[in-house]
C-alpha cells in the first residue's frame, strides 16, 4: 500500500495538471435529454364489413402511418388476432403483446401494444378487464355493452437505465355505457397507482368519451377540483394550453372530417414534458388509414446525471 501511495506522488505536477483539465469536460458533460414517440391507434376491426374501408384494402395504408411517424411506443386498439400479426410482420423492429378481450387468449379484439424491441427491456406485462371483476377474463360489470379491457407493459428505457420505469397502459373504454366508461377510468387511476409506483406513466387509448366528460374528468382533473395537482397530463393540451377548434379523432371513413369530439388521448403522469402533439389527419391517396385519426405525442424526460 505505502508503494503505491509513494508511486502516485512521483507523477509530475504538470502531468496532473494536464489529466485534470482532460477530465473536467468528461465530468462537466450532461447526458442529452431522453425523447420518447407516442402513438395511439383505433386500426378498425379487420372483420368489419366495410367494403371498399376493407381491412385488405386499406391494412397496407395503416402500416405506412405507422412508418411515418415511426412511434417508439404503438398502443392500438379493435385489433384482431391477424391484425397484430400483420403489424408484426410489417414492423419487424417492435415487439407485440395482445390478448383477446373475451377469454384472455385469442378470442376477440385486443388491445395490442407495441415497442422497440432494441430501445426497451421489458419488465413485466399484464391484461385487466374493465369490470369489477378486472382479473377475470372477458368479464362485464356496469351497463357496458361490450367486453372491454386493458393490456400494460413496464418497460426500462435502454437509453438512459438510471431513468425510472415507463409503466405503459393501452385501453378502450365502451362506446354506450356511460357509467362503465366512467367507472372504467376510475379503474384505470387506481390499477396505474398500483402497477406504476415508482415509474413515469403512460397512457394510450379509445376512450370513446369527450374532454370534460366524466372518464376525462376523472383521469385529468379529480385532484385539480380538490385544489391538488391533476392525476394525468392530456398531452394534446399541454401542447396547445390555448386550445384550437377541430380536435375530431373520429372519421367514419368520411374523408377529413375534423369538427367532432377528441375520443384518442395520450395521457401522462411524471417526469414527462411533452415537446408536440397532434392528430395525424394523413390522407395516403386520399383516403383514411382508419375510422379513427392515430393521435401523436413526442415527450421528453430528462436524463439523470
Amino acid at each position: 500500500m505505502r508503494a503505491t501511495s509513494y508511486t502516485a506522488l512521483l507523477v509530475p505536477a504538470g502531468l496532473l495538471a494536464l489529466l485534470g483539465s482532460a477530465a473536467a469536460p468528461l465530468l462537466a458533460a450532461e447526458k442529452p435529454p431522453v425523447d420518447l414517440r407516442v402513438m395511439s391507434f383505433n386500426i378498425r376491426y379487420g372483420a368489419a364489413n366495410d367494403g371498399e374501408n376493407h381491412w385488405e384494402k386499406r391494412k397496407g395504408l395503416v402500416a405506412d402511418t405507422i412508418r411515418t411517424y415511426d412511434p417508439d411506443l404503438l398502443g392500438t386498439q379493435e385489433t384482431l388476432g391477424f391484425q397484430k400479426e400483420f403489424l408484426e410482420h410489417e414492423l419487424p423492429s417492435y415487439t407485440g403483446i395482445g390478448v383477446g378481450r373475451d377469454d384472455g387468449g385469442p378470442s376477440g379484439e385486443m388491445t395490442a401494444m407495441f415497442y422497440k424491441t432494441d430501445r426497451f427491456e421489458p419488465v413485466a406485462e399484464g391484461h385487466f378487464w374493465l369490470s369489477e371483476t378486472p382479473e377475470v377474463p372477458g368479464s362485464k360489470s356496469w351497463d357496458t355493452s361490450l367486453t372491454r379491457m386493458c393490456s400494460w407493459v413496464k418497460l426500462r428505457d435502454r437509453r438512459d437505465l438510471s431513468l425510472p420505469p415507463i409503466l405503459w397502459l393501452n385501453t378502450h373504454f365502451d362506446h354506450v355505457g356511460k357509467e362503465a366508461r366512467e367507472q372504467a377510468a376510475k379503474l384505470l387511476v387506481a390499477k396505474s397507482g398500483v402497477l406504476g409506483a415508482g415509474c413515469d406513466v403512460v397512457i394510450t387509448g379509445d376512450f370513446n368519451s369527450a374532454v370534460s366528460s366524466p372518464p376525462y374528468l376523472a383521469l385529468f382533473a379529480a385532484r385539480e377540483r380538490e385544489g391538488g395537482p391533476s392525476l394525468f397530463i392530456d398531452t394534446y393540451v399541454a401542447a396547445r394550453p390555448d386550445g384550437e377548434p377541430g380536435q375530431a379523432t373520429f372519421n367514419s371513413f368520411r374523408g377529413a372530417v375534423v369538427e367532432g369530439a377528441r375520443i384518442d388521448w395520450i395521457a401522462v403522469r411524471g417526469g414527462w414534458q411533452t415537446l408536440h402533439a397532434a392528430i395525424d389527419r394523413t390522407q395516403p391517396d386520399g383516403r383514411n388509414p382508419s375510422d379513427h385519426y392515430p393521435v401523436q405525442a413526442l415527450l421528453r424526460r430528462e436524463a439523470q446525471q
